[in-house]
Parts: C-alpha cells; sequence; structure tokens
C-alpha cells in the first residue's frame, strides 16, 4: 500500500484511539470506584479486577502502536487493530447491559480505522492495476 491521505487519517485515528485508551485506562487504574460509580456499573470486589482489566487495555494499546507508525510495512498490525476493536464491540454487545458503553467506545475508533484502511488498500489495489 502506498502512502495515500487515507492512510494519514488511519494513522490519525489511530493515535487517536491510544491515547484515548491510555487516558481512559490510567484514570480507571487510578479512580476505579469513581469511574464505576460514574458509569453506574456495580463495585468490584476486590478492585485489582477493574484494574488489571484497565492494564491489559495499556498493554493492547501497545500492540497497536506499530499500526499506527506504518500501516503499510505492518499491515498485519494494522488488521489486528482494527479486528481488536470489533472485538470489543461484540463482547461488550453480549455483555449488554450498561457495559456497552465499552463497546460504544471500541466502535467509535474501530470504525474509521475499518473505512479509512479499506479505503487505502483499494486506492492502493487500484494504483497497482492502474500501472501506476
Amino acid at each position: 500500500m502506498r502512502d495515500s491521505g487515507y492512510l494519514l487519517w488511519f494513522r490519525r485515528v489511530m493515535w487517536l484511539g491510544i491515547v484515548s485508551n491510555v487516558i481512559v485506562a490510567l484514570v480507571s487504574i487510578t479512580q476505579t470506584p469513581m469511574v464505576l460509580e460514574l458509569l453506574k456499573l456495580p463495585l468490584a470486589e476486590p478492585l485489582v479486577w477493574p484494574r488489571f482489566a484497565a492494564f491489559l487495555l495499556i498493554l493492547l494499546s501497545g500492540f497497536y502502536i506499530p499500526a499506527a507508525i506504518d500501516p503499510s510495512g505492518n499491515l498485519f498490525a494494522a488488521i489486528f487493530a482494527v479486528v481488536c476493536r470489533f472485538g470489543g464491540v461484540v463482547f461488550f454487545s453480549i455483555v449488554g447491559g450498561r457495559y456497552i458503553v465499552f463497546g460504544l467506545f471500541d466502535f467509535i475508533f474501530g470504525l474509521p480505522e475499518a473505512i479509512l484502511l479499506g479505503f487505502a488498500y483499494a486506492s492502493s489495489h487500484q494504483s497497482r492495476k492502474g500501472g501506476r
């Protein structure tokens, strides 16, 4: 895939998603009861489990970085990032209830990422087909 405007915007959305994930996770780790109350979720006991889930979000976000840096050179990472976003959407849709907010968070980033990556791939494929 050659670098295009679609890839530029894909990278921007990826970085925005990574930063958003880390901010949400850090707040969730440091202010767990407040976050659960704000989302009207039941208080988990012990608090280590929601904090650990937030920590795992930070780790997962680290795997998104190669796709944010160079989606063409790290195509697997770019596709994996989009699949992971939609995995979160599916998981939290099945869980339902007030937990759906986590799925909507993934959807907000996953949909534009998928569209932009798809357009970038199609644009690149069309350019190669046209002999450019």
